[in-house]
């Protein structure tokens, strides 16, 4: 026995497919969640851990780029914060010894006035000092952490679940900043592209359900318009309509044919 709501599915399929004044339109499926990655630095693959085909999801490892050199400049980076970190801590401690020193001289009597200048002159130096060294700890964690970032650009991540459906790359391939490596799609957010000419752009309308067909499986179901979009290109007279609708436990993918009945119902 059909569910009610089946059964009301059934229905409506029955009466698009019936009216006379039908329009059958021809689309396809298309991704509402495609992903290109690309890489940000120059520089050699050294894995790639994923294939055709394969799913991923979000924070799995996609590629990995040879790290030698950023290795050596992520090293030099760090040094040069501890490094500085120690010349800090170096001046910190002598002012730390002088500012002592005038307080002992202060508790006695008969100190030469050239003693105390001469402290005073001292204390003015190291803090100076140590005002730039302190300069330099914040120069060399900026540096620190603009490596840090791009060290953890040499293994690129997913950004979405999804499925590999391009991969430009393989190991020792030498990549360029911007390059397109990988591309993700979303198979589970599925829409329907179609397109429109201007002479029936009246009978949709966003909201509207429309009958959808993927005659590859013998799949139907309704679908809802999501978007009416005008055309990069005016000389083409075309209009540009989304259907999104749900493809359940469906074998749908991106790229198949589909058709689409636009009825006056």
């Amino acid at each position: 026995m059909l569910s009610h709501k089946k059964l009301l599915t059934v229905t409506f399929l029955l009466i698009l497919s019936l009216e006379a004044s039908d329009i059958t339109l021809t689309g396809t499926v298309v991704s509402d969640g495609q992903k290109m990655i690309g890489s940000r630095y120059m520089g050699y693959v050294k894995k790639v851990f994923v294939k055709l085909g394969d799913k991923v999801e979000r924070e799995d490892d996609l590629y990995e780029m040879e790290s030698a050199e950023f290795d050596m400049m992520k090293s030099q980076a760090d040094l040069m914060l501890e490094q500085s970190k120690i010349v800090v801590e170096f001046w910190r401690k002598r002012l730390q010894n002088i500012n002592k020193r005038k307080e002992r001289f202060k508790n006695q009597k008969n100190i030469p006035v050239m003693n105390i200048d001469d402290l005073e002159a001292q204390a003015e130096n190291v803090s100076g000092m140590l005002d730039s060294a302190q300069v330099m700890v914040e120069q060399a964690s900026i540096k620190a952490k603009q490596m840090a970032t791009i060290f953890n650009y040499l293994k690129m991540k997913a950004p979405s679940a999804g499925v590999v459906v391009q991969k430009n790359i393989k190991v020792g391939d030498m990549v360029m900043p911007g390059m397109l490596t990988i591309m993700l799609v979303d198979t589970e957010s599925l829409e329907i592209d179609v397109s429109l000419s201007e002479g029936i752009i009246g009978r949709v309308r966003e909201g509207q359900k429309l009958l959808i067909e993927i005659p590859s499986i013998n799949y139907k179901t309704i679908g809802k318009v999501k978007a009416i979009i005008p055309d990069a290109n005016p000389m083409t007279h075309k209009i540009k309509m989304r259907i999104s609708f749900d493809k359940g436990d469906s074998n749908v993918f991106p790229g198949m044919y589909a058709k689409v009945v636009i009825s006056d119902k």
